[in-house]
């Protein structure tokens, strides 16, 4: 996400991140409020209402519309429901951390359960175990086409358990296999 867009979310979180706020909005969804009113309705004076209305206005959340001497709050619906379009769709909300860097987590995973090249175990979530599988399915070559004998050989390297990494490699589709010949999956 562009950082422009990522300071008006969080703006908008922010400006949401409050207590008074999510009740001003909960009054104003059901009718137009003076300051007065929600100061009332609130137990607030009426200066700390007007803040919070000013925090709410800035990011388009409230209008305002003048009656004689008093000023007529009401929720801008329409903004809400751009938001909930635009931004909180999976993609965007998917973009917000794209400066994060998500090998991070994996190459942790890794140094967790190895020891210079050797697994020390193989881990029982499915989530790591498909990080380590997928470390191991990087120590083929690609377009070199093993035998069974072969594959066992070098996942012996790596870790005693070398019948049951095959079958994993081959179940998670990290290698294929066809009438005994083995090969790396290209993505």
């Amino acid at each position: 996400m562009k950082t422009e867009q990522f300071q008006i979310v969080l703006r908008f979180f922010k400006a949401l991140a409050d207590e008074s706020r999510l009740k001003i909005l909960s009054f104003l969804a059901n009718q137009e409020c003076s300051v007065e009113e929600l100061a009332v309705l609130l137990q607030l004076k009426e200066p700390t209402v007007s803040h919070h209305l000013a925090k709410l206005k800035e990011v388009n959340l409230v209008t305002m519309r003048p009656e004689g001497n008093t000023h007529l709050y009401q929720l801008e619906s329409m903004t809400l429901e751009s938001v909930s379009k635009e931004i909180f769709t999976p993609g965007n909300i998917g973009s917000w951390v794209e400066d994060i860097d998500t090998e991070a987590w994996e190459m942790k995973i890794i140094q967790t359960y190895t020891e210079g090249e050797r697994l020390k175990e193989i881990p029982s979530s499915r989530k790591k175990r498909l990080v380590i599988l997928k470390w191991l399915a990087n120590k083929f070559e690609m377009d070199i086409q093993y035998s069974e004998s072969a594959i066992d050989e070098i996942l012996k390297r790596y870790h005693p358990d070398f019948a049951n990494l095959r079958r994993e490699l081959v179940s998670y589709h990290l290698i294929q296999k066809k009438d005994g010949i083995y090969w790396r999956y290209i993505d």
